[in-house]
C-alpha cells in the first residue's frame, strides 16, 4: 500500500506577528481573553493594554497568564520596562486590535484624545488599527457614535461591524462583539497583499440539488470547501466577492456577499446576472449535469415506483459564460477528473472557451470531495502546472497567484 502523501504546510499569515490588544470597559471583555488564546495558537506575540474600567470586568492577571507577557495599564508606570510605553509599544508591533471598543473609547480616539495609555499608544502608532465596537444597540445607533465611527474610518482605522443578537442588557439588536473568526478575517485582510483590490469576483461553490419529488433529489458529493476557500482568500486580497453557493454545511465567509441557490437553473440565473459586471468568474461549483425529466408533486411510494428515472441535461453554465466572456472578464472553470487530468483539462479549456481550468483529482484520499486538502493541475493556453498537495486555503491562494499572471 502506497504511503499517504502529507500536505505541504504553509505557515499562517499570522505566524510571528506581534499584536497589541486594547481591552476597554465592557462586559464583552471576557471574550477578548478568548481572542488572546486564539492568537497564541497561531504563534502571535500578544501584548495586552487595559483601561482602568476594563479591569473591573476581567483581571489583568488573566490576560498576563494567557499572553505570557506583562499587561500594560498605567501611562505613568515607573517600572523601567514600561517607561515610554505609549511610544515604544507600537514600534515593535504589526497591528493594534481594540476589542471590545466602548462608545467612550471610540469617542476618545475619534477626537484625538490622549488621556490614558491606550489612546496615547494609538495616537502615536504608525501601524494598522482595528476597532471592534461593542455596546448597547441604542448607544451604537446614536448619531454621535455613528459620526465618531465614521471619523475613525475616514482617517484610516479599520472598523469591524458588531454582530446582532441578544445583548448583556437583555435587549436584542446590533452591538455584540464580533466572533473571533470575523475579527481574524479583518486582520488577515490588513496583512495580506491587496493585489485583487478593485476587482469584482464571482465564485460558485458546492453542489446543486435537482428535485425528483418533495423528499428526494439528485446531487453529488461536493462540500463547497474549495469554492469557499477561494471566496475567503479573494476577499482577504481586496476583491469584492460574490459567492453563489449551492446547499452546503459551511458558514458564509465574512466580508463576502453570499447568494444561496439550490438547483442548476437557479445557479445559472444568479451567475449570469452577477457576471455582467465581473472582472473574474470562477466556476468551482459541482453543478449536476442532469436533472429528472419529470418532477412528482407527491412523494413517490415504493410500491408504485418505476425502476427507471428519465433524465435531461442541465444548462452548461461554464460553456454559456465562455460564449459571453468576450466582454473581457477572465473565466476559470473546475473539472473533477479521475484520470488523464491534463488531457481532460485541455479539452475542457478549449470546449468551454475558458482562460484557466483547475483539474481536481477526485480519486485521491486527500484530494477532491469533502476533505481539507487538495492537489490540482492548472491548465491554461500556455501550458499546465501541477500544484503540490496543499490545504484548500493555500491551494486557493496559489490559484489566485496564477490568475493574476493571466
Amino acid at each position: 500500500m502506497a504511503p499517504v502523501e502529507e500536505p505541504v504546510v504553509i505557515p499562517s499569515t499570522l505566524v510571528g506577528k506581534r499584536a497589541l490588544l486594547g481591552v476597554t470597559g465592557s462586559i464583552a471583555a471576557f471574550k477578548a481573553a478568548g481572542w488572546v488564546r486564539e492568537m497564541i495558537t497561531e504563534s502571535v506575540d500578544v501584548t495586552v493594554l487595559m483601561t482602568g474600567t476594563a479591569e473591573r470586568f476581567v483581571s489583568s492577571l488573566t490576560f498576563g497568564a494567557l499572553s505570557g507577557n506583562p499587561v500594560f495599564r498605567d501611562m505613568f508606570d515607573e517600572e523601567p520596562d514600561k517607561l515610554m510605553a505609549h511610544i515604544n509599544l507600537s514600534r515593535s508591533a504589526d497591528f493594534i486590535l481594540i476589542g471590545p471598543a466602548t462608545a467612550q473609547t471610540i469617542a476618545r480616539l475619534a477626537h484625538g484624545m490622549a488621556d490614558d495609555l491606550l489612546s496615547t499608544v494609538v495616537l502615536a502608532a504608525k501601524i494598522p488599527v482595528i476597532v471592534c465596537p461593542a455596546m448597547n444597540s441604542h448607544m451604537l445607533t446614536n448619531p454621535v457614535t455613528q459620526d465618531n465611527i465614521k471619523r475613525l474610518q475616514d482617517v484610516g482605522y479599520h472598523v469591524v461591524s458588531p454582530d446582532c443578537g441578544m445583548l448583556a442588557c437583555g435587549e436584542e439588536g446590533s452591538g455584540r462583539l464580533p466572533d473571533w473568526q470575523h475579527v481574524r478575517e479583518a486582520i488577515l485582510s490588513i496583512l495580506c497583499p491587496q493585489d485583487l483590490a478593485g476587482k469584482k469576483v464571482v465564485i460558485t461553490a458546492g453542489p446543486t440539488r435537482e428535485p425528483l419529488d418533495p423528499a428526494r433529489y439528485l446531487s453529488n458529493r461536493s462540500s463547497g470547501k474549495m469554492g469557499y476557500a477561494l471566496a475567503r482568500t479573494a476577499a482577504r486580497r481586496g476583491a469584492e466577492v460574490i459567492l453563489v453557493s449551492g446547499p452546503v454545511a459551511l458558514a458564509p465567509p465574512h466580508f463576502v456577499t453570499t447568494l444561496s441557490v439550490t438547483t442548476a437553473h437557479e445557479m445559472r440565473e444568479q451567475v449570469l446576472a452577477q457576471a455582467k459586471q465581473a472582472d473574474i468568474v470562477v466556476k468551482a461549483a459541482a453543478v449536476a449535469d442532469f436533472k429528472p425529466k419529470s418532477y412528482h408533486t407527491q412523494k413517490i411510494k415504493k410500491s408504485s415506483a418505476q425502476q427507471r428515472i428519465e433524465l435531461e441535461l442541465n444548462p452548461d453554465i461554464l460553456a454559456e459564460l465562455g460564449e459571453k466572456s468576450k466582454s473581457g472578464s477572465l473565466l476559470v472553470g473546475f473539472a473533477a477528473e479521475s484520470q488523464n487530468h491534463e488531457q481532460e483539462g485541455r479539452r475542457k479549456l478549449q470546449q468551454k472557451q475558458a482562460d484557466l481550468i483547475v483539474v481536481n483529482d477526485i480519486l485521491g484520499e486527500s484530494t477532491g470531495f469533502d476533505v481539507d486538502t487538495n492537489q490540482v493541475t492548472l491548465v491554461d493556453k500556455k501550458g499546465s502546472q501541477q500544484l503540490q498537495l496543499l490545504t484548500k486555503t493555500e491551494t486557493a491562494n496559489r490559484i489566485w497567484d496564477h490568475i493574476l499572471t493571466l
